[in-house]
């Protein structure tokens, strides 16, 4: 620890501080554009400059200038700096001057105008006039593709989306180049940003040079309503805000999550928002014939009462990717009341199993304990398709402490170096037999860990067993590398304990894990989706409901009658022949639990267009019409009865932690595994679910990758 003086007060920091790190300890306000907490020092902007007693007559940067390279006084006092006195006013007011010589009096028509650093900056500290009088600089504008706006004459050079994409994202597609009033910051190639993360250097820059592309010029800070959120889109739960005005999402931005998303989200997350208006499902429809028409709510209604009570029990559910934990209960005990157990929320042909104890279906390490893994071992997972901030984190670390990383499955980019082990069984074979060469790795380890992707035990053409097999030579690689120490009592309340398990299952989808907790799955002679969907083929099963479930094949289902509960006319509204339009996350409180086991919830930002209505509500009026009643009559009803049966889901943002006693019992090494190549579950990162195939920005930017791969090659 150092002591120092700021402003007369005696402050104690560690000694690798800088003084403006020293300045907010003490409660000092220093301005700053170029400089932000979780990306490299610059020195460029010259705003932070504060007075040093006995350092150099001039203003110092202090966010390029530690704690530690300032002396003590001469009589060994701890040594002093200022942040309010003549010398720095004098010098913030010229480079603030500086700052708007050549910025364009946009304000009026600028989408940053607001929520500008440079405007609530140039009113606190810059002058009220200008002495430059000359014409002000113009910059030809820039093509980083559909996301990302540019107004290059407002750039004040900060560098911060520069940084962001070489550090953060890990793509090297941004500079500064040119000096003096020539210098620009350019893509080094005319083309759109390939990174996923790129939306975030809208965040980052400090005035309206980069903005919102599809949100230009629609609406003002001030006219938005904000609601605190979490993201769907992926099994992360990243914390964002919905921005609404009526009942329009117009925006979504990031919120601070150390623990997940940190400040960041994807670009999937950020501008999905479009999609939640196009094609939505806003009012029942009853296939008639060969045509699908519009019906009422209660018209619609018994017609599937009708279709389920002549079925008894020969009647399905299969849960989609964004379905929440309310639904999913209220569906499965409806099912259950009809003596039917065919329940499923997994992919096709899957080896998760919740009788198997939490620790072998969630992320045990969590997100942010990937940052004290040491070695990692990625098995049939693109964490950069499946799980951008993750991926993003896992490169945090890599950058850190340039930690040993290997794959086994598709070779691709994910923006930092990795050993390429092979993409077939026979490699994870030899790694489980400990016969691989980076076993050796993987033991020196203190925290290795073992990432498995969802496809890699889910095989849609295969049987589960295969399944089965490859968990168990994944959990055999963790525990002979030792990935399950025990060396303190496990907490049951937090996975955040001294003990390290590092096996951790990457899920794709945000209803899974949830799905997996309250056991929507086969039960009481129940089948799995896929399963199910031969029975219904066969005629064997009368009635399957598709809880906004969309990426099966639905020309597989036969004559079966399909019930679709969801928000928009995806690929089970097509096959349907009942929809029921359901509200979508933004127009929600749903309960979701993501890849790591932490409980999260989602907030109504807006209503559901016309007559749609929660899942839950749905099931709940149909259960009545079927004679089949549910035992709540409200949201609050059914948590109760949720939260009784299944008390973790109560504990908000908490972890449940698994037992590593039991899941270290299954790790095995199958006699016979027919070798089969890994292969992502994501073959299009922008078009993963209903809301994102909607949307037209998702399409734009599918286009714009397209463009991209093709002048690559």
């Amino acid at each position: 620890m150092a002591q120092i003086k700021v402003d007369g007060k005696l402050v104690e920091v560690p000694d690798h501080f800088t003084l403006m790190q020293a300045a907010e300890a003490a409660g000092s306000e220093i301005p700053r554009f170029c400089y932000h907490e979780r990306l490299s020092v610059a020195g460029n902007c010259r705003m932070c400059l504060v007075e040093v007693k006995g350092g150099p007559p001039k203003p110092q940067a202090s966010c390029a200038m530690g704690v530690k390279d300032l002396r003590p006084a001469p009589d060994g006092s701890p040594p002093e700096m200022f942040t309010n006195t003549p010398m720095v006013k004098k010098a913030r007011e010229g480079v603030m001057e500086f700052l708007l010589i050549n910025h364009p009096l946009d304000c009026p028509i600028c989408d940053q105008a607001g929520e500008c650093d440079l405007q609530d900056q140039a009113m606190a500290f810059g002058l009220d006039g200008s002495r430059f009088a000359e014409n002000k600089r113009s910059v030809d504008e820039k093509n980083l593709g559909p996301l990302i706006k540019t107004r290059m004459s407002r750039c004040i050079h900060c560098t911060r989306c520069v940084r962001f994409t070489t550090e953060i994202a890990g793509v090297s597609e941004l500079g500064l180049l040119g000096r003096g009033e020539d210098a620009q910051i350019t893509p080094y190639i005319e083309r759109a940003l390939s990174s996923e993360l790129q939306g975030n250097v809208i965040d980052l820059c400090p005035v309206g040079a980069l903005t919102s592309k599809p949100y230009s010029a629609s609406a003002r800070p001030w006219e938005l309503v904000k609601t605190e959120s979490i993201d769907v889109m992926d099994a992360l739960g990243s914390a964002i805000r919905l921005d609404a005005r009526g009942s329009e999402i117009m925006r979504i931005v990031p919120l601070l999550n150390e623990d997940i998303n940190e400040e960041w989200i994807s670009d999937k997350t950020r501008f999905i928002w479009d999609g939640l208006k196009s094609q939505r499902l806003d009012r029942p429809y009853v296939k008639k014939g060969k045509k699908i028409v519009e019906a009422s709510w209660d018209e619609a209604l018994n017609a599937v009462a009708r279709k389920v009570k002549k079925a008894g029990n020969k009647v399905g559910a299969i849960a989609g990717d964004l379905a929440g934990v309310e639904e999913m209960y209220a569906l499965k005990n409806m099912l259950n009341s009809l003596g039917s157990g065919n329940t499923d929320c997994r992919p096709a042909m899957s080896a998760i199993d919740p009788e198997l104890d939490r620790s072998a279906y969630i992320f045990n390490p969590t997100i942010a304990g990937i940052e004290e893994a040491d070695a990692i071992l990625i098995i049939g997972a693109n964490p950069r398709l499946e799980a951008a901030m993750l991926n993003a984190r896992i490169r945090k670390a890599w950058r850190a402490n340039d930690l040993p990383i290997a794959m086994v499955g598709e070779k691709v980019d994910l923006t930092y170096d990795y050993d390429y082990l092979g993409d077939d069984v026979d490699t994870l074979k030899a790694l489980a037999t400990g016969s691989h060469k980076f076993n050796k790795i993987l033991k020196k380890a203190k925290k290795p860990l073992v990432i498995l992707g969802e496809a890699a035990i889910s095989h849609s053409s295969e049987s589960k067993k295969l399944g089965r097999d490859i968990l168990g030579m994944a959990l055999m690689i963790a525990n002979n590398a030792g990935a399950f120490s025990e060396k303190s009592a496990f907490s049951e309340k937090s996975a955040l304990s001294e003990s390290w398990n590092g096996f951790g299952l990457l899920h794709n989808a945000a209803g899974r894990v949830g799905g997996l907790d309250i056991g929507f799955v086969p039960h009481d002679g129940g089948v799995c989706s896929a399963d199910q969907i031969k029975l219904a083929a066969k005629g064997e099963l009368e009635v399957l409901f598709l809880l906004g479930a969309d990426e099966f094949d639905m020309s597989a289902m036969g004559d079966a009658f399909v019930v679709y509960i969801g928000s928009h006319g995806d690929a089970g509204a097509h096959r349907a022949d009942v929809i029921l339009p359901a509200a979508a996350y933004t127009e929600k409180s749903a309960t979701f639990v993501n890849t790591e086991g932490r409980v999260q919830i989602t907030n109504r930002a807006i209503f559901p267009p016309n007559e749609a209505k929660e899942d839950w509500a749905i099931i709940r009026a149909l259960s009545a019409k079927v004679g089949a009643t549910l035992d709540f009559d409200n949201l609050t009803q059914l948590r109760a009865a949720l939260y009784q049966e299944y008390p973790h889901l109560a504990e908000v943002n908490e972890i449940l932690a698994g037992n590593i006693s039991a899941v270290k019992k299954k790790a095995k090494i199958a006699a016979k595994t027919k070798n089969i190549q890994f292969k992502s579950a994501i073959k299009n990162y922008y078009l993963t679910n209903p809301i994102a195939r909607a949307s037209k920005v998702m399409g734009q930017c599918v286009q714009a990758a397209d463009e991209i791969k093709q002048a690559a090659e």
